[in-house]
């Protein structure tokens, strides 16, 4: 800030002073002046016309000080600003934060491609570094922070680009854009997916906007996805719009692993060609077959690749007329919670299955795979730098340090200017993805909640009903085609049944821990006996109090018994028993 805008600043405040201290000493001299004239009335009334006339003088003149000696303005020293607080930007307050963060000498000025001008809920200039300086656009970025402060603002509000050659740039240009106020603050945007009837993940999918409200599109074929950062600040949210998209194409197969096995990803029962819920032994054994089947599946697909021509299959890679005609839909792979199937491997088996995750990341792009993967912790143990480093888009929302930020975002990208670290907890759904080796923005996702995205996936079922291609686990799961048909299934049947997906017998503390992780405040309080009873009232019957699993015979149940209790009316689709879109 220039000397003449301080010095203003200051004169501002003397003469808000001095005015209020002017007020002051009115408001005393009048409740001195009323006091001493309401005692007076009070002593003349008590000796004249008695008590009751003399304590109304009194308790009136009272009444009157304290009303007028009251505050009628702000503390002399205000808490707040008194100034206004938009920035005007200037050329010399940005080239006083230039020098003053060493970025340019004293005796040089940077020169302006474009002057300072309003630009949407902000300022924008385009600049050039001073030669001679030994300073690019990438050292004023690895800045921001002592820019923003210079400035007066927060690093938030200050958004930087190097301006590239194919834009008419080079490495000293930089584009400058400076917000009058948090720009990733106040009512999230609706994802377009909400409304879609369908799309193609062919296309660029929306996944949010920038800082200044710009769409920000992702590409999704022939990329991986890791998504990243602290727990309940929409990194979940921001991993399902991928998957929302694959979802809205019904030829796009779904792979889906949710390692905390809570309720983020119920809604995909009834899309999922695989779907494999927890971490715990059985559901690790599923995870691995499920990878094994990526594999093969791979395999297969690059071997019909290979002898196709040139003509057909001019680069080697899948495209949408092959995936059509020799059976090859899109595969989607979405792991969430990462971490916690890895954590509980051994140590050589933990090896094993990271590299057969870099295979699918590294190889199985071009065979019409898409990788989106996220964890909480994405330190070296939990996500090996093997699998994370060959991630083409890595999304991170808040973090604790640039450390961590790294971790997620790549090494050095803090550096880089790509820090989650400064977001704060008020940017929930807010996040820095890195899309390539130079390449980031700070993104606002766009919304999708939970029970919008289970609308989607009905979409989504009916849409592969009437189209032939449900397959898989979604094919053969009864509640998925209950609530396709309409069917009521009391909640408690619905979640058993998610929770004990893909197992046919399970122990009624390892049910009771799964039905708390999905919904802790519809269970945390349920008991074997009470579980027990609610399921009678479902109309389960059980065939036996007792099942064995791994050879241990303890109380639990058959999800035969619990497929049973299913009302009638919710019969499997087949390819020969077409839906309308509208179905779903």
């Amino acid at each position: 800030i220039t000397a003449a805008r301080e010095a203003k600043r200051w004169d501002l405040v003397r003469d808000l002073i001095s005015e209020r201290r002017a007020l002051a000493r009115v408001r005393i001299k009048t409740t001195a002046w009323l006091s001493l004239s309401g005692g007076s009335a009070g002593v003349a009334g008590f000796v004249l016309a008695g008590k009751m006339f003399g304590w109304a003088a009194l308790a009136g003149a009272g009444l009157g000080a304290l009303w007028l000696g009251r505050p009628r303005t702000a503390p002399v020293l205000p808490v707040g600003p008194v100034l206004p607080v938009h920035l005007e930007l200037s050329a010399d307050m940005l080239t006083d934060a230039l020098r003053a963060a060493g970025l340019v000498k004293t005796d040089a000025t940077p020169q302006l491609v474009t002057p300072p001008l309003r630009d949407g809920n902000g300022w924008a200039v385009t600049l050039d570094l001073p030669r001679g300086g030994g300073k690019t656009a990438a050292d004023v970025i690895a800045k921001r922070d002592t820019v923003a402060a210079e400035l007066g603002v927060d690093e938030i509000q200050v958004i930087m680009t190097r301006v590239r050659a194919v834009a008419g740039g080079h490495a000293g240009r930089l584009s400058v854009w400076v917000a009058d106020d948090d720009p990733y603050l106040g009512t999230p945007n609706p994802s377009p997916l909400s409304t879609a009837e369908q799309f193609s993940v062919w296309e660029p999918i929306p996944f949010g906007r920038d800082a200044r409200g710009r769409r920000i599109l992702l590409v999704l074929m022939w990329q991986s996805m890791f998504f990243g950062g602290l727990p309940r600040r929409g990194k979940t949210f921001a991993q399902r719009l991928p998957s929302a998209a694959g979802v809205l194409d019904a030829y796009v197969r779904h792979y889906v692993a949710d390692g905390k096995g809570g309720a983020d990803w119920r809604p995909m029962r009834g899309v999922a060609h695989r779907l494999v819920i927890g971490a715990e032994d059985e559901a690790i054994e599923r995870f691995l077959a499920m990878l094994d089947e990526l594999i093969t599946e791979m395999g297969r697909r690059f071997a019909v690749l290979g002898t196709l021509p040139t003509s057909v299959c001019p680069e080697g890679k899948l495209t949408p007329e092959i995936s059509r005609r020799y059976d090859m839909p899109v595969i989607f792979i979405t792991i969430d919670e990462l971490q916690e199937y890895l954590s509980a491997m051994p140590g050589p088996l933990k090896e094993e299955t990271v590299e057969k995750l870099a295979r699918l990341a590294r190889r199985a792009p071009a065979a019409g795979f898409i990788l989106n993967a996220a964890s909480q912790r994405s330190d070296a143990d939990s996500v090996p730098v093997k699998l994370r480093e060959i991630i083409t888009y890595r999304y991170c929302t808040q973090v604790v340090d640039r450390t961590s930020s790294d971790m997620v975002l790549g090494k050095g990208k803090a550096a880089q200017g790509a820090d989650a670290s400064i977001l704060s907890e008020d940017h929930k759904g807010v996040g820095v993805l890195v899309t390539g080796p130079g390449s980031f923005e700070i993104v606002r996702c766009d919304y999708m909640d939970l029970p919008t995205f289970a609308t989607v996936c009905a979409h989504g079922r009916a849409l592969r009903v009437a189209a032939g291609t449900l397959s898989g686990d979604a094919a053969s799961d009864t509640v998925a085609a209950a609530e396709a048909a309409g069917v009521q299934i009391p909640t408690v049947l619905a979640d058993v049944l998610y929770a004990m997906h893909g197992v046919e017998r399970m122990h009624t503390s390892t049910l009771l821990s799964r039905l708390v992780n999905m919904d802790e405040d519809g269970y945390g309080d349920y008991t074997p006996e009470r579980l027990a009873e609610e399921l009678e009232r479902a109309g389960v019957t059980r065939s036996g109090r007792q099942v064995k699993v791994e050879g241990v015979n303890l109380a639990g149940y058959r999800r035969a018994d619990l497929e049973a209790a299913v009302p009638a009316g919710a019969t499997l689709p087949t390819a020969h028993q077409p839906v309308t879109v509208g179905d779903g």
